[in-house]
C-alpha cells in the first residue's frame, strides 16, 4: 500500500477534487478542514506526507508549519505546501521547512497538473525515505 497523506483544506470542494486524485493514486487520505484539525490529526496518526494549505481558519498554514517542525513526534513529516498563493512565496516557505510547493489552482486549470503533483508527491516521499536509511546508516558507523 501507498503512503498515507494528511490532506489539509479548508474548501470542501477542493478537499473533495484533491482526495480523489490522490485516493485513484492509491495512497491513503486523511482530510483535516483547519489548522488546529491538522495539528491533531498529525500528532495522532502520523501521516507519511502533510499537503498543506496555508490559508486555513483557527491556525493558519504558516503556524501549522512551524508547531509541526517544533514538534518531536511530527518535525521528520514532510510538509508539501498546497496553496493558491503565488509561487514568489516558495522560497519564504522553504525557508520556514515546506518540503515541497504546488499551486493548487494549477488542478482545476492543467489536466496534466494531477501528474505534476503525485510526482512531486513521490520525490519528497523518497527524498524522505532516503533520509532515513541515511541517518540509520550514519547512526551505525561509530
Amino acid at each position: 500500500m501507498k503512503a498515507t497523506l494528511l490532506l489539509v483544506e479548508d474548501s470542501k470542494v477542493q478537499r473533495f477534487a484533491t482526495g480523489r486524485i490522490l485516493q485513484k493514486a492509491g495512497y491513503t487520505v486523511l482530510n483535516a478542514a483547519d489548522g488546529e484539525e491538522a495539528l491533531r490529526m498529525a500528532r495522532e496518526d502520523a501521516p507519511d506526507t502533510v499537503l498543506l494549505d496555508m490559508m486555513l481558519p483557527k491556525l493558519g498554514g504558516l503556524q501549522v508549519l512551524r508547531e509541526l517542525k517544533a514538534g518531536a513526534a511530527t518535525a521528520d513529516i514532510p510538509v508539501i505546501a498546497l496553496t493558491s498563493l503565488s509561487e514568489a512565496n516558495e522560497a519564504k516557505l522553504r525557508e520556514a521547512g515546506v518540503d515541497g510547493f504546488f499551486g493548487k489552482t494549477k488542478l482545476f486549470d492543467d489536466k496534466a497538473a494531477a501528474g505534476l503533483l503525485l510526482a512531486l508527491i513521490e520525490r519528497v516521499l523518497d527524498a524522505t525515505q532516503k533520509h532515513k536509511v541515511d541517518a540509520a546508516a550514519g547512526g551505525q558507523l561509530s
